[in-house]
Formats: C-alpha cells, sequence, structure tokens
C-alpha cells in the first residue's frame, strides 16, 4: 500500500476538466461526501534549458559511448542551387533581353525564367516523416517460418465433434446425387437408383463423413453414411447410368452415385479424391513421426551417458540461429503493414513547362482532280496544274474560340513550286533580302532545314469531341472564287480543261505570285471523347468551296456547328480532291522538334534535315485552371486583320481587289523601315519584313481570316506600331490597255496604323482605326486628330471614320495584360528610382491586386511573390508588410481554391530566396513575416482574412523557415551558438505568433474547423523545422505554451488536434537527441542499483526528457477519455515506437536498449490503469477505489472488504450476486441493490463510451443532492475517480506491444534496477501485465482463428451477449468454466501467500488482480 502511496503525485495528470462544474451549486453536506474539484489543469512542468544543458554536461555527453544518440550532428542543413533544366537545346531568352528590358516587370519576368533554383537541404530529412516513410524501412517477411503448434494437432475432446462439422476450415460440398441400391441379390439397375440430398461433413479428428437425407433439412437424422476414412478411391462409372461415379471401400463393397451432370459429377469426383489424398498424406507423416520417436527411444537407452558439452554446444547454435531469424517485435503487427498515406507530404517538384493533349499532325498530300503535267515538255509526273497552300488550325465549337495558331503547309511538287518566280518568293517573304538564305542558322539549325514543314504538334489542354482541325486551303489570285473552282467541280473530261487551267495558271503565278486568294475549306473532328482518345478512324470531309461572304473565324465556327448535320453539309459546293493528313499521339521521347519559336527541343540531330517537328502555339483558355505558372520566355504578338468598309470611299477611283500588306515599325520616321520579326511562309525565309493577307476579288468591303505572327521585341515602347497598307490589284490582264497600264499590278490606295502599346500594356481585343490616304512623316502623331480638319498633313479617307477592323492577340510571358499588376510594377518602379515609397501610394497599388484575375496570378505566380517578398524587406511603415501580407494570402487562397497549391509548394521550395545578406540591411523576410502575420492574427482584424491566413498557414511558415535557415547560412551565423543565432526581438515575435494563433485553434475550431486544422498541423511542422535553426530550449517553450493551451475533457476535436501536433513534433529525425537519453544524476554510477531511472513520469523526467515526458503524459491523461481519444493517443505513442525499431541510425542493441530508458515511465502509466487491461472474454467490468489522490487502492473484487475510505462515492460493498446478475452466471433476480447501477455492461466494443458510461453514482447520492449531472462521461468526475471501462482489444493490444518491445529492449541492469526498486504491489501489477501479454498473444490454433472468421466461435458470443442471457449459450458456459479454472490456479499462484479472505466461485470470476489485505 505504501508503494502505491508513494505515487500519489501522479495523479495530478488525470485531473478533469471543471468545465461542467460551472454554475452548479455545491452544498455543505456535499463536501463531506464529495471532495471539492477545483479547475485544476495538469501540472505545468518547465522545460529543461536544452542549450545550457549541453554546455554543461559536454563532458559526459563527450565520453558517453553512444554519444551520437545526444548530439545533433553538425552541418544538419545546407543551401543549395540546382541549375534549371529547360526542354530546349538554347535558353528561351534572347541573348540581349537582359540588356534592352526597361520595364521592371519585363526585368523582373526575365529574372524568374534565367535563375536557378535555391533548396534548403535538411541532410536527415528522410527520418523526419512517418515509420512508413523511413529510408529503409524493414518490409514484411514474404515468408514466414513454418511452425507446428500442438493446438493444431491435438483435437480438442471436449467439444462435440458432430456438431462442429465443416465449420473448422476443411472441405465442404452438399447437393442433390442418385444413390443406387447395393443389394448384391439384385442387379443394379436404372431404376434402383433414388435421389438423395448428400452432405459431406468434416469431423473433430479431422476424418470426413458423408452424409446423405430425404430432403435438405440435415438437421435430421441422416439416412445413412458413408465413412470416407475407409474409402479407397473414386472411380468415374458410366456402364450403368451417365454421370455416375463409384466410391471403392476397404471391404471391397462400392457405393454407385450419379450426378445430374457432368461438370457436376467431376466436380464431386474431384473433391472426395482431393480428401482421401489428403487423409493418406496425413497418415504417412504420423508414420513417418511414430519412427522417429521410436528412434529417441533407441538412441536414448544406447547413449544414457552421453556427453553434456554435445548437447550445450547444440542449444547454442540453435538459440543464435533462432535470434538471427528472429523477427522485431513490431514486424508483425497490422498496423505495421497497414497502408496508410495521410501523413505523407506531397511530392514537390520544379515548374516545367507542361502540355495538355498532344497530337501529331502529318501532312501528306492534297490532290485534285484536275491534273496534268506541268512541265514544258510534258516530261516529268503528273500533278495539281497550280500550286495551292493549307493552313491547318484547331477550332473549338463549344467555347467558340479558336484554339490553336496557324500552321502553314506547301505541300506542292517540286515542278509546281517552279511555277513561281524566285524573285516574287523572295519579295512577298522578305522584301528584297535575297543573298545567301540558305544558309542563315536559326537557333543553330539552317533555315533550309526549317523551310518546308510537314509534321505540326498541337497541344489541347481541354480535349472535347467539339474540337475540329480545319484546313483552308489558298491558291494564287486569279479572280472570282466561283469563276476559278469551277473547272475543279467538273468530273467530265479534264484534259483539255486542265490545260486550259494550267495556262491560266503559269500567267497569274508570273504576273499575280505575291498575293493569295481564297479557294476551299475541310474539317475533320479530333476527339472521340473528353479523356482526349484521338478519333483516327476520321478522316477529313470533302473539300468545300469557300464562300466569299463567309471567311471569317465566326463563319467558320457557324459552319462547324452544323458539320454533323448531313442535311446542311449537303447544300455545301463541293471541289472534287482529297487531303490526306493523318494525326496520330505525341511519342514522349519525340526528337527533331522546334518550339513555336524555332528553338530546337533537346534530343535534336543537328545533323539530319529531315522530319523536323514544329510546336504550334496554343491559345490556352484564359481560367486559372487551364493556367500554370510561366517558366520560359516567349513573346509573340497574333494580328488578324477583319474587315475594310471602303464602298463609300471617294478618295481613290479603283479599290476592289484589295490586299492588306502588314508590317512591324519602331519609328514613324520617312525612311524607318520595318523590323524583320513578322514569321514567314513555307518555302521563303523564317522571318520577313512585310506579309500579305489574302485578295477578293471585285470586294470593296473584303473580310479577311489571315494571322500573322510576330516576334515582339524583348522591350517595346511607344514608337513601336503596325503599319497596314492597302492596294488595288490588277487582276484583268487580257484589256486591251496599254502595256504600261498592264504592267502596273498594285496602287496604294490607304494607309492604317496602330500603336502597340497604350497605358503602358500591349493593345489586345478588337479596335476599329481610319485609314488614311496618304503617309506623311511623324504620323502617328495624327492618330487622335482623326476627322479633324486643323491637321492638314493627313488625308483621312471618308471623312476619318473608322474604316479598318483589326484584332490581336498577345501570347507573352513577360506582358500582361492585367492592369492591376501592371500599375503594381510600375510604381514599384517609378518609387525605386524616385528614391522614396510612398506608403499611402503603396498600400493603394497593393490592395487593386486583390482584383488581378486568377489565370494572371498563377501565370507570373513566381515573378509576383517574389516583388511581393520584396517589398515586404523594404517598407518602412508596418501599413505596407500587412498589405503585402494580405495580398500574399489572397494570391495563396485562390491557388488553394482553384486546387492549385503544387505550384505555391514548387515556389517556396526551389524559387524563393531571400535578398542577398548585408550588413546593412536590417530586415529580413522572417522577422517582418512573423511580425505581419501577428498583426493580422489580432482579434480586431478582418476575420476572412485571418481565417485564410489560418487555413493556408503552411506556405508563410515554410517561407518563415525557408528565409531563417538562408539568412543563417548566408550571414555565417550557423556558426554561432543557438541562442546567439536570432535577435530576441524576433523571438519574441515567434512567442507572440505562437500564443497568437493558439486562440483560433482552441477556440475558434467550431467556426471554421478547416481552418483551425491546417494551422494546427502547420504549426507543429514550424515548430519542429525550427528545432534545426532556433535555440531548442525556446522551441520547448513555445510547446509547452501550446499545449497549457490544452483542458483535460476538451471535445474530442481539440484531442485530435493535440496528438496531430505532438506526432509531427516527434517525428523529428533528432527526437533521440531531443529528449537526451542520458542519466541526470549526480556523481558516478557504479552500481545499477544506483541507476537514475525513472519508471513512472516523476517531474524530473519530464523536464529532463521533455518530449518523450510530454507525450507520456498526454498519452496518460487520454486513457481517461473516451475510447477515439485514447485510440488516437496510443497510435501515436505506438506509431512512434516502430519507428524507432525500424530507425537505421539506431540498429544496435545498446542504442536499443538506450531508447528504452525513455519509454519506461510506461511501465508505471500501465500499472496504473492494469485493471482495465486486464480482460477475459465473458466477464463484466470491475470496480475500483481511488483515494485522495486519484490512484486505485483496490479492485472491488472481493465482496467482503471494506473500501479503505469513506470519501469514496461507494461506501458498501458489493453482494456477490450482483456480480453474479451482472456476468449471467447467477440469478438476475437474486439481488436489488441499487447499487448495481454502479457496476456497466461493456458494450460490444468493450469500452464505456457517451452516455454509456456516464450513469456511474447510485441512486442514494443522487438523492443527497449531488448536482453532477447524471449523463457526464467518467472521464468528468474529477480527479477523485479514474476511469473504470475496459479498453478495447486493439487498444490493449497495442499497449501491450509498446510494453512488451520495451521490455525486450530495455538493458538486463535497468530491469534489474526496476526490480529492486519497485514496491511488490508495483511488481504483482507486473506480473499481471506479463500474464495479459500472454492471454492477449496466445496462439489459439488454426481451428480457433477458422472458427472465429466464421462468426462461429467466441467471437460471436461476444456480439450476442448484450441480447441473450450468457446460460443459454453452451459455449459461453464452458469457457466461463474454463477462466474461472484459470482465474483460480492465478490467484493461488499470486496469493496463497498473502490473502486469508476466502474465495467463492462467483468473485473468482471477477479476480483481475491480487487484493491487498486490509490495514
Amino acid at each position: 500500500m505504501q508503494g502505491r502511496a508513494s505515487k500519489a503525485p501522479k495523479k495530478e495528470l488525470v485531473i478533469e476538466s471543471p468545465q461542467q462544474y460551472k454554475g452548479s451549486s455545491v452544498s455543505e453536506a456535499e463536501v463531506d461526501t464529495v471532495p471539492q474539484v477545483a479547475a485544476v489543469k495538469p501540472k505545468v512542468i518547465e522545460p529543461l534549458d536544452y542549450e545550457n544543458v549541453l554546455v554543461q554536461r559536454k563532458t559526459q555527453i563527450l565520453s558517453d559511448v553512444l554519444r551520437d544518440m545526444l548530439q545533433f550532428p553538425l552541418e544538419d542543413f545546407e543551401t543549395s542551387t540546382l541549375r534549371r533544366q529547360g526542354r530546349t537545346l538554347y535558353s528561351t531568352v534572347p541573348e540581349n533581353a537582359e540588356r534592352e528590358a526597361q520595364s521592371l516587370f519585363v526585368q523582373e519576368c526575365i529574372k524568374t525564367y534565367k535563375s536557378d533554383w535555391h533548396v534548403v537541404n535538411y541532410k536527415y530529412e528522410d527520418y523526419s516523416g512517418d515509420f512508413r516513410q523511413l529510408p529503409h524501412k524493414v518490409a514484411r517477411p514474404d515468408k514466414l517460418a513454418v511452425h507446428v503448434f500442438e493446438v493444431d494437432e491435438d483435437v480438442d475432446k471436449d467439444e462435440d465433434t458432430a456438431s462442429l462439422g465443416s465449420q473448422k476450415g476443411g472441405i465442404t460440398k452438399h447437393g442433390w446425387l442418385y444413390k443406387g441400391n447395393m443389394n448384391s441379390a439384385i442387379s443394379v439397375t436404372m431404376r434402383s437408383f433414388k435421389r438423395r440430398y448428400f452432405h459431406l461433413t468434416q469431423l473433430g479428428d479431422g476424418s470426413y463423413n458423408l452424409n446423405f437425407y430425404k430432403d435438405e433439412k440435415i438437421s435430421k437424422e441422416p439416412k445413412g453414411t458413408i465413412f470416407l476414412d475407409s474409402c479407397m478411391g473414386v472411380v468415374q462409372n458410366n456402364k450403368v447410368r451417365r454421370f455416375a461415379f463409384e466410391l471403392k471401400m476397404q471391404d471391397k463393397s462400392t457405393y454407385l452415385l450419379a450426378a445430374d451432370g457432368e461438370g457436376e459429377m467431376e466436380d464431386w469426383i474431384n473433391t472426395l479424391n482431393k480428401i482421401l489424398h489428403s487423409s493418406f498424406e496425413i497418415a504417412m507423416q504420423e508414420k513417418r513421426n511414430g519412427d522417429i520417436h521410436d528412434d529417441d527411444d533407441l538412441g536414448k537407452s544406447d547413449s544414457s551417458s552421453g556427453s553434456m558439452d554435445s548437447f550445450q554446444s547444440t542449444r547454442d547454435i540453435e538459440s543464435r540461429m533462432r535470434n538471427e531469424t528472429r523477427l522485431r517485435l513490431f514486424t508483425l503487427d497490422p498496423d505495421t503493414q497497414k497502408l496508410d498515406f495521410s501523413g505523407i507530404e506531397p511530392d514537390v517538384k520544379q515548374y516545367e513547362e507542361k502540355f495538355g493533349k498532344r497530337v501529331l499532325v502529318n501532312c501528306n498530300d492534297l490532290s485534285f482532280n484536275l491534273q496534268s503535267c506541268v512541265a514544258e515538255n510534258d516530261e516529268g509526273p503528273t500533278t495539281n496544274v497550280e500550286p495551292f497552300y493549307v493552313t491547318l488550325s484547331l477550332f473549338d465549337i463549344q467555347n467558340g474560340r479558336k484554339i490553336s495558331s496557324d500552321f502553314h503547309v506547301d505541300l506542292n511538287h517540286p515542278s509546281v513550286r517552279g511555277m513561281m518566280p524566285s524573285t516574287i518568293s523572295q519579295y512577298i517573304n522578305g522584301g528584297g533580302d535575297a543573298h545567301s538564305e540558305g544558309q542563315r542558322l536559326v537557333h543553330g539549325l539552317p533555315e533550309a532545314a526549317m523551310q518546308y514543314p510537314r509534321q505540326g504538334v498541337f497541344s489541347i489542354t481541354c480535349p472535347h469531341p467539339d474540337i475540329f482541325l480545319v484546313a483552308r486551303i489558298e491558291k494564287v489570285l486569279q479572280g472570282g472564287i466561283n469563276h476559278c473552282a469551277e473547272p475543279y467541280m467538273k468530273s467530265s473530261d479534264s484534259t483539255k480543261v486542265a490545260q486550259k487551267v494550267l495556262k491560266n495558271a503559269k500567267l497569274a503565278c508570273s504576273r499575280l505570285g505575291t498575293y493569295r486568294m481564297p479557294f476551299a475549306w475541310a474539317a475533320r473532328p479530333l476527339f472521340k471523347d473528353a479523356s482526349g482518345t484521338l478519333d483516327k478512324s476520321a478522316r477529313f470531309s470533302a473539300l468545300y468551296r469557300q464562300d466569299g461572304n463567309k471567311l471569317s473565324n465566326d463563319d467558320m465556327l457557324k459552319l462547324l456547328a452544323d458539320f454533323r448535320k448531313p442535311e446542311k453539309m449537303a447544300k455545301l459546293p463541293v471541289i472534287l480532291g482529297n487531303l490526306d493528313v493523318t494525326i496520330d499521339s505525341v511519342a514522349p521521347d519525340l526528337t527533331n522538334c522546334v518550339t513555336s519559336s524555332y528553338i530546337p527541343v533537346k534530343q535534336f540531330d543537328v545533323s539530319e534535315r529531315t522530319n523536323i517537328f514544329f510546336e504550334v502555339e496554343e491559345f490556352v483558355p484564359c481560367l486559372a485552371k487551364c493556367s500554370q505558372p510561366f517558366t520560359i520566355y516567349n513573346n509573340h504578338l497574333y494580328v488578324y486583320p477583319k474587315h475594310l468598309k471602303y464602298d463609300s470611299q471617294k478618295s481613290f477611283a479603283k479599290a476592289r481587289n484589295i490586299a492588306v500588306c502588314i508590317e512591324f515599325k519602331d519609328s514613324d520616321e520617312e525612311d524607318a523601315v520595318s523590323l524583320k520579326c513578322i514569321y514567314g511562309r513555307p518555302g521563303g525565309p523564317l522571318f520577313t519584313k512585310n506579309a500579305f493577307a489574302a485578295v477578293l476579288h471585285h470586294q470593296q468591303n473584303p473580310e479577311f481570316y489571315d494571322e500573322f505572327k510576330i516576334e515582339l521585341p524583348t522591350q517595346l515602347h511607344e514608337k513601336h506600331h503596325l503599319l497596314f497598307t492597302f492596294y488595288h490589284v490588277s487582276c484583268d490582264s487580257n484589256s486591251k490597255a496599254s502595256t504600261k497600264k498592264r504592267e502596273l499590278v498594285e496602287a496604294q490606295v490607304g494607309y492604317a496604323w496602330l500603336p502597340l502599346l497604350k497605358d503602358g500594356r500591349v493593345v489586345m481585343n478588337e479596335i476599329q482605326i481610319p485609314v488614311a490616304a496618304n503617309l506623311p512623316a511623324g504620323y502617328l502623331g495624327f492618330q487622335e486628330g482623326a476627322g479633324k480638319h486643323s491637321v492638314p498633313e493627313v488625308k483621312w479617307v471618308d471623312g476619318g471614320k473608322p474604316l479598318l477592323k483589326v484584332s490581336t492577340h498577345l501570347v507573352s510571358t513577360v506582358y500582361t495584360q492585367d492592369q492591376h499588376l501592371h500599375n503594381f510594377f510600375h510604381h514599384c518602379q517609378s518609387a525605386a528610382s524616385a528614391a522614396q515609397l510612398s506608403g499611402g501610394e503603396l498600400v493603394k497599388y497593393l490592395k487593386s491586386l486583390h482584383a488581378m484575375e486568377s489565370h494572371v496570378m498563377i501565370k507570373f505566380l513566381p515573378t509576383t511573390l517574389n516583388q511581393l517578398f520584396r517589398v515586404l524587406t523594404s517598407a518602412t511603415q508596418e501599413d505596407v508588410a500587412v498589405n503585402v501580407t494580405r495580398v500574399m494570402i489572397h494570391i495563396v487562397a485562390q491557388c488553394h481554391e482553384e486546387g492549385l497549391e503544387n505550384y505555391l509548394r514548387s515556389y517556396v521550395k526551389f524559387v524563393f530566396k531571400t535578398e542577398p545578406y548585408t550588413s546593412s540591411t536590417n530586415r529580413t523576410v522572417h522577422e517582418e513575416l512573423a511580425k505581419a502575420m501577428t498583426a493580422i492574427l489580432k482579434p480586431s482584424t478582418d476575420f476572412l482574412t485571418c481565417n485564410k491566413l489560418l487555413k493556408y498557414s503552411w506556405y508563410f511558415f515554410e517561407a518563415l523557415v525557408k528565409s531563417m535557415a538562408q539568412y543563417l547560412i548566408e550571414s555565417f551565423k550557423v556558426k554561432l551558438s543557438r541562442n546567439q543565432r536570432f535577435s530576441a526581438a524576433f523571438h519574441h515575435t515567434v512567442e507572440t505568433l505562437v500564443n497568437m494563433m493558439m486562440p483560433h485553434i482552441t477556440q475558434k475550431y467550431k467556426d471554421n474547423l478547416d481552418a483551425a486544422r491546417n494551422a494546427n498541423h502547420s504549426l507543429a511542422v514550424f515548430i519542429k523545422r525550427c528545432f534545426n535553426l532556433m535555440d531548442r530550449g525556446f522551441m520547448f517553450k513555445q510547446i509547452n505554451n501550446y499545449s497549457n493551451c490544452f483542458m483535460p475533457g476538451d471535445p474530442k476535436t481539440l484531442f485530435e488536434f493535440k496528438f496531430e501536433f505532438l506526432r509531427v513534433v516527434c517525428n523529428h529525425e533528432h527526437y533521440v537527441p531531443l529528449n537526451l537519453p542520458m542519466p541526470f544524476g549526480k556523481g558516478r554510477i557504479m552500481r545499477f542499483q544506483d541507476l537514475q531511472l525513472d519508471y513512472s513520469l516523476t517531474d524530473d523526467f519530464c523536464k529532463n526528457h521533455f518530449l518523450v515526458g510530454l507525450l507520456l503524459r498526454e498519452v496518460t491523461a487520454a486513457l481517461q477519455e473516451f475510447r477515439e481519444i485514447r485510440q488516437i493517443s496510443i497510435q501515436v505513442l505506438k506509431n512512434l515506437m516502430i519507428k524507432h525499431t525500424f530507425d537505421d541510425r539506431y540498429t544496435s542493441k545498446s542504442q536499443q536498449a538506450r531508447l528504452a530508458t525513455l519509454y519506461l515511465p510506461l511501465f508505471g502509466l500501465l500499472q496504473e490503469n492494469v485493471n482495465r487491461l486486464n480482460v477475459k472474454e465473458v466477464s463484466p467490468f470491475t470496480i475500483n477505489h481511488s483515494n485522495n489522490n486519484g490512484r486505485e487502492d483496490s479492485l472491488l473484487s472481493n465482496p467482503l472488504m471494506t473500501p479503505p475510505r469513506s470519501s469514496t462515492f461507494l461506501d458498501t460493498s458489493l453482494h456477490k450476486d450482483v456480480f453474479g446478475a451482472i456476468s449471467g452466471t447467477a440469478s438476475p433476480h437474486t439481488s436489488s441493490t441499487p447499487n448495481i447501477n454502479f457496476v456497466r455492461h461493456a458494450d460490444s466494443r468493450g469500452s464505456l463510451i457517451s452516455t454509456d458510461s456516464g450513469n456511474s453514482l447510485s441512486e442514494r447520492h443522487m438523492d443527497k443532492g449531488n448536482s453532477l449531472d447524471k449523463h457526464q462521461p467518467a472521464a468528468t468526475l474529477g480527479s477523485t475517480l479514474l476511469r473504470c471501462d475496459k479498453l478495447d482489444q486493439a487498444e490493449i493490444k497495442s499497449l501491450l506491444m509498446c510494453f512488451l518491445h520495451v521490455l525486450k529492449s530495455m538493458s538486463e541492469d535497468a530491469l534489474f534496477t526496476y526490480w529492486n526498486k519497485a514496491s511488490s504491489s508495483d511488481l504483482m501489477d507486473f506480473f499481471t501485465l506479463v500474464e495479459v501479454c500472454l492471454h492477449q498473444f496466445r496462439y489459439m490454433g488454426k481451428r480457433y482463428i477458422a472458427r472465429s472468421q466464421d462468426g462461429a466461435g467466441p467471437v460471436a458470443h461476444e456480439r450476442k451477449s448484450q441480447t441473450l442471457p450468457v446460460s443459454r449459450n453452451r459455449a459461453g458456459m464452458m469457457h466461463a468454466r474454463l477462466q474461472q479454472l484459470s482465474s483460480l490456479d492465478n490467484s493461488y499462484t499470486f496469493n496463497h501467500s498473502k490473502c486469508p479472505i476466502p474465495y467463492s466461485s462467483s468473485n473468482i470470476l471477477h479476480q483481475r488482480s491480487p487484493v491487498p489485505p486490509p490495514q
């Protein structure tokens, strides 16, 4: 008794929450019976000053053999730079781009795409997760050693073998058969067969009987039995009846049976032969075993005086082999093998270019029915009679938009290409630059290799069946579309027609080769379904003639909408011909590919000139979910002249066949030349100075569908503009006009210009601009003067009305269309140049960033965040820092809401880098960000922003930690001692931040559970990571501050939070050194009796080994709570111990023994709860009394014993009949004691939960005016009552596994010390625990397992125990009797010398642990 009482101080840990007692009036009468419950939290134990202890005990640590378990490794973390690996051979950023860039936004974008990755590596990070994530986890062995147990060999003779039947895992079969009459006097005929129901059963000894019945009611007595142990074999016999077989018996008799079908007959024969074969094998094995035993007996008589040495050495070898093959205790634990991905952090990857569904388009051939030989001498192949040009692009009719740029293809035969004069080819594409074009290299590739592309790679981010591949076909300008198409639409004799068309074509090519005209179009669907399955079977539609009035992309979308309506498509005029274009999936290892900017992708064979694949730019939808952070430099502008309204112009006499020439200029001076940056067409140079749109014959209001792709300069300025020049093209060459007029092919009929920048941003979407009849120098300044007579230099056509409709589309990774983002960067740049950052102005621009479009936010994510961090550290006012953080919170929340948080993780891990450290720089990201977070968490601030900060706090904590690590390494402060690394102000900020977060976690979880849960987890990860960077004693204090915010009796959610926090922190890679597993005693320790080991949770233990002490305290307290809470706590403890077992840094026996010293208080913890662990299968719960200190003094298993104190809730002993009634082994009517209320039945899960465990006070005490709510959980009854409900099987097994692991790992010295120091009652509890282990982990035999799985054994009994009296359950009665005998045996073994009290059969049943005699 004294041994138990001496440990009284521990019980402060199970004081329950006083919250339920608020507002209850406690009378004086009650004070006498019930000790006053004070609002007491568990005692706060201050952690040790870790850094000081390391200094003070340096000698002890260095002289320790296992010093590696006491010290953090040196240089535990490092920063490294990883080379950015692009997918192209050369950088996508042009060589002079950085020099040219003047705008801050462009500069920062280029910096983002060129910079390398900056990573902080924690060398032992692999050890900082769950045991499942350890680098060298011990896998479950494939095959365990085979052991034969007696329980599987011997048959339990007491059980009724017949009733067990085939439930023991043997072979079973039943069904209808025909049985032949075996009377030897009568020959067996068809008529003598009778239909019987056969049932195959296995007996207790393993043999089988085949019983047969008249019907399927096998519960009746069988009509007969065939004993299969005397059967010699089963063979087919079809002589008498089809599907018959016979059983040949040992006595030469046979049984003839027949089935209804061949399959059933074979099934029966196979089943019966399988049984006979297994029986034969068993018999042979027994015979062999018998022979061996006989030999043993002979051996014994021969060598009675044999040498003991050989026996001893054999034993040693056997023991050594057993140890070698022995598995670690936790290897076979079911939890170890359970797949659980909850604790696994997402895999973070570097930013990379991602594509949608990639489709390879092969352009093979375009052939019309009208064919001939184009050569003068009629020698050569038969080909099309004139050149045609194909343009391919993708249209999405579901969303009504063109989703790819144009892919231009020239499929003409070389002889047909020769019809075009070379001078025209150069003029159209390059403005006369004819010298050595073939030798020019573009990005290391010869231009000639890329002149005639045929294979394009399209990318589709959102595939669906309504995406079409559209081909537009053009030819050299000749006249009207209908007139030119007519010869191609006739199927009559085509030779004469071909010659005529060829003659006209040659004339047109020589005269008008520069200009094209629309001719035909075709389309085909791309996908079968929305998952991106290519529709390879589909072919291109017929070639439809272009309609001069339906040319635009909008018209094309309308035509495609009717594509699947044959009645509509049949009305369209068809040109006879065939376009051969195939589609295929793109192989991941595609070689010889160039980007849309002609930059070769890696795996490019420069020497090879054939089969270059051209990537075609995708116009990705402006949606956040389709966007990704830009990683490469790209700066393309697509220009689309749409429509010119010239029917009412009076400036020019003739303006009908109108051609539009487009140029890109950087000046409006007279001698300014166009920039060579327009992408050329096939056959010409890759880049040209001008390009023409297709011409419509005799149209004064022409429509255009052409797309012009321009490579924009890195830095745009106000003078950059597009210049459109209009020409009237004279198509008629047969007129009788003079030769001079005939030679004049085109005449200028107007100019229009479009400045590219407006308010610093590139002009986008549709614009209508006026047309001028002349082009004076400095014309850009006259744009605003349109229509006003005050500007005589410019002569406007049609009074300056906006006659030209143009649209542009920007695909750029260095220019943004978002006004807010542009303004923010522009302000930062102007403020920096003015050397002053006006807080108010900056805050205004920061606030406007909240209105930034989400897809822009994703695309420029790294650049934007980098700038925000820069502003954060340069801001002088707190207001700016808080607003920067608010913008970040908004961006982070948007990314999460779009499901794109992986981009944030990549940013923090690879991109984020603090500004280089200089002594003059006094602001760091971690200091400013922590302060701003604290300000936002203040109660008065915007609660929506605050909730978002909590919900996505992981991002901010990760940034804090990375900034801290980079700061330490760059400033060389990593070499200083831990308490000198960071300023006192920063320590204070961190402490404030933790304290500010706690109320949000512990109080606001009801309103916003996700935010509280995420904040709790992020805080744990932050504190865990700070152990590598900061003063560890300081971090212990933060953990203490955290745990002090919780109370016993908290709601389940808060317990979940607390144990999730502990799980994360205790998974730290250096958890063992953090706990300092070393003796803290004074002087040298000479004997094991003097070892300063704690077997219970003393204050000193909790202080010196802080983390493990805290965890064990919390587990102790949690065991007084509900089942779910208990399970969470036990799981955290067990998983941590499993992790120690499999950690390859602590594999040696001495290391495991040292680790075990940290968990020795588990002994005390389990001894306190020993009665809750000692569960037998039939018995009810026992009740324990508690003294003032909350320690169980005795178990009420003896009804004659008086409780030691009158102040306990139960002041009278319980009659033995009460126990009998509860257990079901006595009549429930023998006693009606009110105290029966106190002893509750277990529910089917083995614990008292919810209100089941509440009604635990006798009615008499309720009458005394006790104000406790009778439905309160047992855990909330204050410090004077411990829970007495039993733990679950799973809980018990987990705790016992931990106990056995410590017992197995601890050193002999530690065990001897325990032996010497423990009181006799503790030792008895210890042996009870060992006995419970034997009971819980004993092997019950294969048959028991099979019965349990079938629900026929004790498992089923437990399930029914609430609804059926135990006495009616035969198996249960038998088990109860066995239990009585075992209890009696145990009690005698432990207590015969100590207990003078006689035991009756009813209370032996409830025996749990030894009962000390009354004092």
